[in-house]
């Protein structure tokens, strides 16, 4: 017999914990949905695999569980059980038609749905795609899932002390480059890029990313290259990098983080895509009637900029979740719902340092503030102006209400026409609005 549920949310990430507490606030019956997870735990927040979880004194679950990412409650194992909610776990799922409504795992089960949400998320690029000589080495690391984050954590703890290559400069490689750091092994970050975070950052802002890297906390960059190869030990274990310059570095880690590609292969040619994602609307609802998706898969109209973009970001997989649970329950109802109109919005924390983002890094860049990196607390900051107005804003070092301020500077976007004025105002114009 089928197994059969009036909601599947497919994928157990932080849009599939955030929908289903969506679904629980809404009026949900016992019974009534399934998430369907292929990792062997109950939805977490993701960001803190990169954080919490590989600090000296780590955090482990269920301490991070979601929604506390959010300042939410935490939605433990026994929350599923309690509102009667079936967390279907370490089930990959192979086959999904979309005609007669269900899906196919790889243990020859059949799940049945009226209602799904794709909440599939995202695969790391890995260096064995490309055929790199020596990526399946012991010792080197991706990072995503639970599992990926306990391997690294064993390895910091057996190679104390050791050497690790970071290959990539972007969130992963800014962020686990602090994290090797503070467990006192020596790190090299190797990427192809001119600077790091080249999708956000200015060379301005890198410049001075970069420089705290290497001169405040001993971190080694080099750019302008790529890992060729790696060798291994006679145990297999990776112990050089091999560049594309020629140089050769020794390693006893390396974490690679070259980016994400958005899981829809099970749906190709089943539902519209665009942009590498799944079509959707501003209620998620995908060219399929009652087949949404959220997070990174999708592919959504961002009413403030005109056009389809898909997000690769926490905020934007808790934020779409919610929004096709309240459209799914609005559309049962006979009702209505406000179009989504997400602020894109990106952070990070790294060694004592904090920024924020919001909007849109279009037009000409106008940076303020104090970017010394020797600075005891520096702070500064970048505005984007297009068209006279405020399109996004960067902060580092700033306050909670700092933070607020510019949020709301690339939401309403102020005009903003003379720079030079609003470089010597800094974070205060925002904050005056």
């Amino acid at each position: 017999m089928a197994k059969s549920f009036k909601y599947i949310i497919l994928g157990g990430g932080v849009a599939a914990g955030y929908a289903a507490r969506e679904f629980f606030k809404q009026g949900l019956k016992s019974g009534e949905l399934a998430i369907i997870s292929k990792e062997a735990v109950a939805p977490y927040e993701r960001p803190a695999l990169a954080k919490v979880f590989l600090f000296q004194t780590p955090a482990r679950l269920p301490g991070f569980h979601v929604c506390v990412g959010s300042g939410g409650e935490r939605l433990a194992p026994e929350w599923y059980q309690q509102q009667g909610i079936e967390l279907i776990l370490s089930t990959e799922i192979v086959k999904a038609d979309l005609d007669a409504k269900s899906l196919s795992s790889a243990n020859g089960e059949t799940i049945e749905y009226q209602t799904l949400i794709i909440a599939t998320g995202s695969a790391v690029i890995k260096l064995t795609d490309f055929g790199v000589e020596g990526a399946d080495s012991k010792n080197i690391f991706y990072l995503r899932e639970i599992d990926d984050a306990e391997k690294l954590y064993e390895a910091i703890k057996a190679k104390n002390n050791g050497k690790a290559v970071i290959v990539g400069g972007g969130y992963i490689g800014l962020e686990l480059s602090a994290i090797l750091r503070l467990h006192n092994i020596d790190v090299t970050m190797v990427y192809p890029e001119p600077w790091c975070m080249p999708r956000l950052f200015t060379s301005e802002i890198a410049a001075f990313y970069e420089e705290y890297y290497a001169k405040n906390k001993g971190v080694t960059i080099i750019k302008g290259t790529v890992a060729a190869g790696f060798t291994a030990n006679s145990n297999g274990e990776v112990k050089e990098v091999k560049l594309k310059d020629g140089r050769v570095l020794e390693a006893d880690i390396v974490v690679v983080g070259v980016g994400a590609k958005p899981l829809t292969n099970l749906f190709k040619g089943k539902v519209e895509e665009d942009k590498g994602g799944i079509k959707t609307d501003a209620f998620f609802k995908t060219s399929v009637d009652d087949v949404y998706a959220v997070g990174d898969v999708a592919t959504f109209p961002m009413k403030m900029y005109g056009d389809m973009r898909r997000v690769e970001h926490v905020d934007h997989a808790r934020k779409s979740a919610e929004q096709a649970v309240k459209a799914i329950k609005a559309k049962e109802n006979g009702e209505t719902i406000e179009e989504y109109d997400y602020l894109p919005y990106f952070y990070s924390r790294a060694f004592d340092l904090s920024w924020q983002f919001y909007g849109d890094n279009v037009g000409e860049a106008v940076v303020f503030g104090d970017r010394d990196p020797k600075s005891a607390k520096p702070k500064f900051g970048t505005y984007w102006i297009k068209d006279g107005k405020v399109f996004g804003v960067f902060l580092e070092g700033g306050t909670p209400e700092e933070n607020k301020a510019i949020a709301k500077a690339a939401k309403v976007q102020p005009p903003a026409e003379n720079q030079d004025q609003l470089a010597q105002e800094g974070v205060s114009f925002a904050t005056k609005l």
